[in-house]
């Protein structure tokens, strides 16, 4: 993906925001930051951009005339994806995407993908935990810790990168690919932001989108969501159950974690 030359907007001056401002800024964009806040509000971080990185930061309402000029807009994920400025700049045939987006066209190696309505950072933390302890490099970010973006310029081809998704990230993914998805459950959350439940699980379910046969999509059959996404898959699709034994998939028999696969049992 070139940046070189590239005008774009970042909506948002938090954390993710401000990671991905100072991204493109040192890759050559030419990049305005904008928050609804007063400018003087913003943190110290975000108000140092304008200095050390020649960030534009803008508060308020965008002027049509400095939209007609952006062709790439990058979404927090605290900013709604039907936002004016990014409704418009889409409408002209511009790019919008999110910062784990924008992360994953910059990423080496392997990313394990963490969503659900509840238990993603112990399950991220899980994870990276048992890789480390395997000795493959890892690192963590996303929803938890770090911008997945701030992770980008230190991934290797051989390292894997476990990444906590939330439901807002994932609305603005286009090409994201985990290696391994993760969907640990889906209850009602966040309906203030979307329509219904329906659009919620929606976007929940836009981790598994750009997998493949190569992939691995991992459900918790135990969840009436997420059980029944297992049948449209196209990546390698593992259940896994806390209340039952299942014929095929990851269940708990007393304290003992069982894999049972094509009638045989680990």
């Amino acid at each position: 993906m070139k940046l070189q030359g590239r005008k774009t907007l970042v909506l948002g001056a938090g954390k993710s925001g401000v990671e991905s401002a100072r991204f493109l800024a040192v890759r050559g964009a030419t990049v305005a930051l904008h928050d609804k806040k007063p400018v003087e509000d913003w943190s110290d971080a975000a108000k140092a951009l304008r200095t050390e990185n020649g960030v534009g930061l803008l508060s308020g309402d965008i002027p049509s005339w400095l939209l007609d000029q952006i062709d790439l807009v990058v979404i927090s994920p605290g900013v709604p994806t039907n936002t004016i400025p990014a409704r418009y700049v889409d409408r002209k045939d511009g790019e919008v995407i999110g910062e784990v987006e924008l992360a994953y066209r910059f990423m080496k190696g392997r990313i394990v993908g963490i969503t659900g309505s509840n238990g993603k950072t112990t399950t991220t933390a899980l994870i990276a935990e048992l890789l480390e302890n395997a000795g493959i490099p890892t690192q963590v970010g996303g929803n938890i810790g770090n911008p997945l973006l701030s992770l980008a310029e230190t991934s290797s081809e051989e390292g894997w990168t476990v990444a906590e998704l939330s439901s807002f990230q994932l609305e603005t993914i286009k090409d994201f690919r985990p290696r391994v998805a993760i969907c640990l459950n889906v209850t009602p959350n966040h309906l203030d932001r979307y329509e219904g439940f329906q659009d919620y699980a929606a976007a929940k379910h836009r981790i598994f989108r750009n997998q493949t046969s190569e992939d691995v999509a991992i459900l918790n059959a135990d969840n009436e969501v997420t059980a029944s996404w297992a049948s449209g898959l196209r990546a390698n699709g593992v259940m896994f159950s806390v209340q039952r034994e299942l014929d095929d998939g990851l269940f708990l028999r007393g304290r003992d974690l069982v894999c049972r696969a094509a009638g045989k049992e680990k």
